[in-house]
């Protein structure tokens, strides 16, 4: 059976990219995508252990108003902490100071975070956005350099990124 170390190791390489990468800039979509396409073996590996440790629940071991969540990491050497959210439909508002990093990985229908597929979505840093998948679920793990989100609503000075849900 899967555990969080067996998640932590097989998601090693991917943080020794993530810290090279700015998420504010337009490569750093580009360069995880190259480096671990979600159909390649790194990636597939990595779906089933998290795909395991949800539907045993200690990943996403939390819920709230039907949203699944939970905290992998919090911020290592490294500077990032990871969260994994099952989520169908809208999730809470919040705004990532630092940027965010997310890793999408469908689990049935034919879902879409913020309209875009299964995969890697960036966010630069001072975006917010209510995560919205639709047309199904998705497992998403969340990179957070810092460990940096607040969840509240469109600060003013906030650039508001995806599908946003009425408020």
């Amino acid at each position: 059976m899967a555990n969080k170390d067996d998640v932590l190791a097989a998601l090693a390489p991917v943080l020794e990219l993530l810290a090279t990468l700015d998420p504010s800039t337009g490569e750093a979509t580009a360069r995880l995508e190259a480096a671990f396409p979600i159909g390649g073996p790194a990636m597939v590996a990595l779906r089933a252990l998290v795909r395991e440790g949800v539907e045993a629940r200690w990943l996403c071991e939390k819920e709230n108003g039907g949203v699944r969540f939970g905290r992998l990491l919090k911020a290592d050497a490294r500077g990032f902490s990871i969260d994994v959210v099952h989520l169908s439909g809208p999730g809470a508002a919040h705004t990532h100071p630092r940027g965010e990093l997310d890793l999408c990985f469908g689990v049935s229908g034919k879902p879409r975070f913020d309209g875009r597929p299964e995969g890697w979505t960036v966010y630069g840093a001072n975006t917010w956005h209510v995560p919205t998948v639709e047309g199904g679920v998705m497992d998403i793990l969340y990179f957070l350099p810092a460990g940096a989100m607040r969840f509240e609503p469109k600060p003013a000075d906030a650039v508001a990124v995806g599908l946003q849900a009425p408020r």
